[in-house]
């Protein structure tokens, strides 16, 4: 089976949590001590009955509030597929979270209170999903309960979406009326709902097409380590380890050291059972060469035909994420990959509003929250390619060196 990692986003309380706390439910993905201490949180807070989105909430603190403040990851698997799940809090404080748990999503579910429509918040996290090039997109127009489950009223959310949707970069986009605390066009077709003519929302989760959505074109393989183990009997052995970012690799492909530009064949490609007849993203493996390049941690390996950008000012959309506002006095380190150097942010051409998309040249410094286009110099040369092209050697991170924090995650341009 393959896996599938989706996130729930949209505005508070439009039933993010409750919507996972039903595919949980209904899909029987929870153990009976998950499901006492639900119950038991419910009768505290003097629900009428078992609250789902509980399920999720796994903070003290939002049990007690009732609302979601960290990304909360949930695992459950049908016969068809396996999924993470992870659920975003919808507050615009928490912006942040919301850019991490999207970071390695494969789609997005997009939770719209039919009643409200479109959003601020909910404008903010469709564009965070488009930015983050999370292909698949999935509006659930929830709480058709609420309005008598009239297809006029979804109609609406769905035409004030797709004009909103023209701005975006999402290829596919579908759109699923449902009422999360019900059940509704959940795991089963509603019956109160005979004008819809489309699936319910787990069987679109178990049918949507992703293994497309990686880049199998340009390979790229950043080293993580070098193995070498000790002395034995007949030739010395050494390795290359790491996770191949895009493309594949296989046995006899010819390939070049970056930096350098030293060309090699690769001998033999090792998998944890053994020899591998075929490498690709996101396999972890040892490459084998043909002859010894001296590599080492965060140098990278790709095809002599099809080589990444190289340079040391990368131009970027970054997402400051820390309480901590930007601060030119303070050293950062980049990584990028496998690599890890010096990193000095020189310029912030503009900061972007990301619910007008309008571009405002401010000159404050960045703050939690903030998105900015920015022109980063690094210490060493980077092997990259733009996010759009490759999500795995576009994205970057800075962090603090004094205190080891993450800071921003950026987006290569």
């Amino acid at each position: 089976m393959d896996l599938l990692r989706l996130i729930t986003c949209g505005n508070v309380d439009d039933g993010k949590s409750t919507l996972i706390g039903r595919l949980l439910y209904d899909t029987k993905s929870i153990f009976e001590d998950q499901w006492a201490a639900v119950q038991l949180a419910s009768e505290r807070r003097g629900d009428a009955g078992p609250n789902l989105a509980l399920l999720t909430d796994g903070l003290r603190a939002e049990r007690e509030q009732g609302i979601t403040i960290d990304v909360a990851y949930r695992y459950f698997a049908t016969p068809r597929r396996k999924f993470i799940l992870a659920d975003c809090p919808g507050h615009f404080q928490y912006t942040r979270n919301m850019v991490t748990g999207a970071s390695s999503a494969h789609l997005a579910l997009l939770l719209v209170d039919v009643r409200h429509g479109l959003t601020e918040q909910t404008r903010r996290h469709a564009f965070i999903a488009s930015l983050l090039r999370i292909k698949h997109l999935i509006v659930c127009v929830n709480k058709m309960d609420l309005v008598d489950f009239s297809q006029a009223a979804f109609d609406r959310v769905r035409e004030q979406f797709m004009e909103y949707a023209e701005r975006l970069e999402a290829p596919d986009i579908q759109f699923v009326p449902i009422a999360a605390l019900h059940g509704d066009n959940i795991v089963e077709k509603s019956a109160r709902m005979p004008w819809y003519a489309g699936t319910p929302l787990l069987y679109t989760l178990e049918t949507v097409y992703v293994l497309n959505d990686a880049n199998h074109v340009d390979a790229r393989f950043p080293v993580q380590t070098v193995i070498r183990p000790p002395a034995a009997p007949g030739p010395a052995f050494t390795g290359y380890a790491g996770q191949v970012a895009s493309g594949s690799f296989r046995p006899g492909d010819e390939v070049v050291r970056l930096p350098g530009g030293l060309p090699a064949r690769i001998k033999a490609i090792h998998g944890p059972a053994g020899p591998v007849g075929e490498a690709f993203h996101p396999m972890s493996v040892v490459l084998e060469l043909d002859r010894a390049l001296e590599l080492s941690r965060g140098d990278m390996l790709a095809r002599p035909n099809n080589l990444p950008a190289t340079g040391q000012d990368i131009e970027a959309m970054l997402c400051w994420l820390s309480e901590q506002p930007f601060d030119p006095a303070r050293r950062y380190l980049l990584r990028h990959t496998s690599c890890e150097t010096g990193c000095e942010l020189r310029t912030v051409r503009y900061k972007l509003d990301i619910t007008t998309l309008h571009r405002n040249p401010d000159a404050a410094p960045l703050g939690m929250n903030d998105f900015a286009r920015v022109t980063l110099h690094t210490a060493v040369p980077l092997f990259f390619d733009s996010y759009k092209k490759n999500r795995s050697t576009g994205s970057v991170i800075l962090v603090d060196e004094a205190a080891n924090t993450t800071v921003a995650a950026g987006m290569i341009l």
